[in-house]
């Protein structure tokens, strides 16, 4: 090899390790010696995660339960070949080789829950973070094996018996790893590592106004289905005459003219339909008679599809939503949303909500608040809640965490968040309650911004075009006049937007004067509005974090609100304290945004009940 030769060799070899390490570092890529171990089918490329809808619904081997664990803020366990972490080795009594880990010797972590509140010492960590366990299983014939996650904060890997299942990248929204020829017969083991660091180019991006909680904060299941099965399936009213059942059904793996059964059995409606190319089975069924779902009357019908050996029940719930002009209509009548903002923190011990118990906590809050709406802020929360929401005849905005400032010029931030609204909508389309799909909250008004969130937009009609596309944003104006004219509201069905007057200016007596300019019309919904207090101080009405102070800033807000004809919902800022590092002000923050209506350790304050009145006097808002 010539001398010029050798120069290019080697310039070529330091490309490729820059663009290795690159890759490393926005978690697309794992280390080339780890790589290199792979079987040759996983070794060539790391398969996409995929999403499987209706898990809940499916019988699944549960892999909750604990968990061994070995925090990595280093990173160290993805490289050395064999010796690293993903290959789950335990030395033989008696062997002399040099192993730095063991996971059979670490202590252990429930799953699911963020790593932040199950160990003290790791309530700021933000970093890499391995999980370990080992389960029985027996592979069937004929039938293939996914490993399910609710959801992993932020980036995520998965490996069984050393084999590299997929990576994904999102901390709140579910993704599947096929594991069809990882799996074998008796002992498994299941290796998962999660990076919780917060990236310039992430979504959300790297300042957000809650606590990172890091992990595998949802439940995490092992799923057989049968070779050919329903992946995905879509079923709604018509809105013309709320008489149709329409949608459609997919078979992952069939063949055309594959036959695909609908049912719903209490209503006595029935489908027989086959397959064409793409695996589809378009669904149009008459069904007249159905009693359609509210929040007064939140009926569910028990839904079963079928293909081959595969069958898939579902609970739905069946309505229409709209707008007409400025008035949004369920089932053709026009309505108020009486709601309220939730983030998905856990009442009383803090962390991530994970169970029916903080489900039920949290809704039944609502129920008694009088409220028929949730905003579930800022990101989609665990399936429960909308589960429920369904159950309980409560009303749902669903948001990604398009937050703040996110790099909107980037085309690859773009594709994170079109990749999260696809998730969420195909995990909770088969939710009635679900009405509203968010894109956005408080972003600054620029073209780059507009031009993406435009794009956002179009892309979530396209996807569920039975549903409204809204955002929450800012408004502009001084102590007198607001205006709320960002272009975005050009390509939203409904018009969020947050302010604050009362707590981030002026006083709550400034809200009697405040005039608001529209330049829309098209519903509203107050989608944030309120202050702080500390639950149990108190003081005069004037006293900034008493009680008096909040509640004071509530009645003038309602009262300030009320003067906007086509406001057709609130969701007032928020319903529980939670968690935030950056709310730290001594003996009255500590760590903890307190504008919530309800402390975490289940306190009302005085605002609750002002806001309660309202509600039940149907005293806040206008359905027309």
């Amino acid at each position: 090899m010539s001398r010029t030769e050798r120069v290019l060799s080697n310039a070529a070899a330091g490309a490729a390790m820059v663009l290795l390490v690159y890759l490393l570092w926005i978690g697309l890529a794992v280390p080339y010696a780890l790589i290199a171990q792979q079987p040759a089918a996983i070794a060539s490329s790391t398969p996409a995660p995929t999403l499987l809808v209706a898990v809940d619904q499916r019988t699944v081997l549960s892999l909750n339960g604990d968990w061994h664990y070995i925090v990595d803020p280093y990173d160290s366990g993805l490289g050395g070949g064999r010796s690293g972490y993903p290959m789950d080795e335990e030395l033989p009594a008696g062997s002399n080789k040099l192993l730095e880990y063991s996971f059979a010797k670490s202590p252990t972590i429930k799953v699911p829950g963020d790593w932040n509140t199950q160990k003290e010492s790791l309530l700021y960590y933000e970093g890499g973070f391995w999980y370990e366990r080992h389960f029985q299983y027996q592979p069937q014939a004929g039938h293939r094996a996914f490993v399910d996650i609710g959801a992993a904060n932020y980036r995520s890997r998965v490996w069984v018996n050393g084999q590299l299942l997929c990576t994904h990248e999102g901390g709140f929204t579910q993704f599947d790893c096929e594991a069809t020829k990882a799996v074998k017969a008796g002992e498994n083991s299941v290796v998962i590592f999660v990076d919780s660091t917060r990236i310039a180019d992430g979504v959300p991006t790297l300042k957000t106004d809650w606590w990172n909680y890091g992990g595998l904060t949802r439940d995490v299941s092992l799923v057989t289905v049968p070779q050919s099965f329903i992946d995905d399936f879509e079923l709604h009213l018509d809105r013309a005459t709320r008489s149709v059942i329409e949608g459609f059904v997919h078979v992952e793996g069939a063949q055309p003219g594959t036959p695909v059964t609908v049912d719903l059995p209490e209503a006595k409606l029935h489908l027989d339909g086959v397959t064409d190319a793409a695996g589809r089975v378009a669904v149009n069924l008459s069904a007249r008679g159905l009693t359609l779902w509210s929040p007064e009357n939140p009926k569910l019908y028990h839904v079963v599809l079928k293909s081959g050996d595969d069958t898939l029940t579902d609970e739905m719930g069946f309505r229409t939503i709209e707008t007409s002009g400025s008035r949004i209509l369920l089932n053709g009548n026009p309505i108020v949303l009486h709601g309220v903002c939730i983030h998905a923190e856990a009442p009383y011990r803090s962390g991530r909500v994970n169970n029916d118990k903080d489900v039920a906590t949290l809704l039944g809050w609502v129920k008694e608040l009088g409220a028929n709406y949730v905003r579930l802020a800022h990101y989609p929360h665990d399936q429960r809640m909308t589960r429920a929401a369904d159950r309980m005849g409560i009303l749902v905005w669903s948001e990604v965490p398009v937050y703040w400032a996110v790099e909107f010029e980037r085309e690859d931030v773009f594709a994170k968040s079109q990749q999260q609204l696809h998730e969420e909508i195909r995990r909770d389309r088969d939710k009635a309650s679900v009405i509203l799909w968010s894109i956005a909250n408080e972003t600054p008004n620029n073209p780059t911004r507009t031009a993406f969130l435009t794009r956002s937009a179009n892309f979530v009609h396209q996807e569920d075009p039975t549903r409204l596309v809204t955002a929450a944003l800012l408004v502009r104006g001084d102590s007198k006049t607001k205006y709320i004219d960002d272009p975005l509201g050009n390509a939203l069905d409904v018009i969020g937007f947050n302010e604050y007057v009362g707590w981030y200016e002026g006083t709550p007596e400034t809200a009697d004067s405040v005039e608001w300019k529209v330049a829309f019309d098209k519903p509203l919904i107050t989608s944030e509005f309120g202050g702080g207090a500390k639950a149990g101080m108190h003081g005069a009405n004037d006293t900034r974090w008493s009680e008096e102070y909040q509640a004071e800033i509530y009645r003038h807000q309602i009262a300030m609100l009320n003067k906007i004809p086509q406001l057709r919902g609130t969701t007032p800022w928020i319903l529980m304290d939670f968690r935030s590092p950056v709310r730290e002000l001594p003996g009255i923050q500590d760590g903890y945004n307190r504008k919530g209506l309800i402390s975490d350790q289940g306190q009302k304050k005085a605002a609750f009940y002002v806001l309660q009145k309202a509600y039940k006097e149907n005293g806040l808002g206008h359905a027309e």
